[in-house]
């Protein structure tokens, strides 16, 4: 490809933003395991050295893409309580990820240090600082509310049309596993909005 040719390509009809749209649109077709930089070139019509011109790598794609998630959380609209504010950001946060097929495997395997994913920090971290939390207690309890949102949305987009409780009862012994047999009833699929509000109790208080 010579330089006006790739020039031309890269030129106003494509740009950053469309590479990652255009990713993030394969992601809910076809999942995370299936994305490709070559799948979001073939998509936009350009040859791949055109995409990774844009996002230079696919890591870096799932960056951006992680990145736009984290953009489409909503932070208008708080409560003013501090421990309100961030169990709603938490719920937000969660809607987001849920919005996008493995949108939680897509983001718990980046570390994006851009503009959307630090608004988002910034506020939950500000929210937990507002509570009186220390600088470590914010910064730490940020991070568990993260990790919790970010473990448990993966494992109930992972379970999706699973019959995970049927497994579970076929599987745990009331002989030899007592202790989970006894609590077959709360690990069901369904409960996973309970068991996510119960991790933000945990969590926050």
């Amino acid at each position: 490809m010579t330089k006006k040719q790739a020039n031309a390509e890269r030129g106003p009809r494509l740009d950053t933003a469309t590479v990652v749209r255009t990713a993030l649109e394969l992601l809910d077709e076809n999942g995370l395991d299936a994305l490709s930089t070559r799948a979001v070139a073939d998509r936009l019509g350009v040859r791949m050295n055109t995409v990774l011109w844009h996002v230079k790598t696919k890591a870096r794609l799932l960056e951006l893409m992680a990145d736009a998630v984290a953009g489409e959380v909503p932070l208008d609209g708080l409560p003013d309580a501090w421990d309100a504010r961030a169990r709603e950001i938490a719920r937000r946060y969660r809607r987001a990820l849920l919005a996008h097929r493995d949108g939680a495997a897509l983001v718990a395997g980046t570390y994006p240090a851009e503009p959307h994913t630090l608004r988002l920090a910034e506020a939950l971290v500000g929210t937990l600082l507002d509570g009186g939390r220390t600088e470590r207690e914010a910064a730490w309890t940020t991070w568990t509310l993260v990790y919790l949102t970010l473990g448990l949305t993966q494992e109930e987009q992972a379970a999706a049309g699973l019959p995970l409780a049927d497994r579970l009862a076929q599987t745990v012994s009331a002989t030899t596993h007592p202790a989970l047999h006894r609590t077959l009833g709360h690990l069901a699929a369904e409960s996973f909005a309970e068991r996510f509000e119960f991790g933000l109790d945990a969590v926050l208080g």
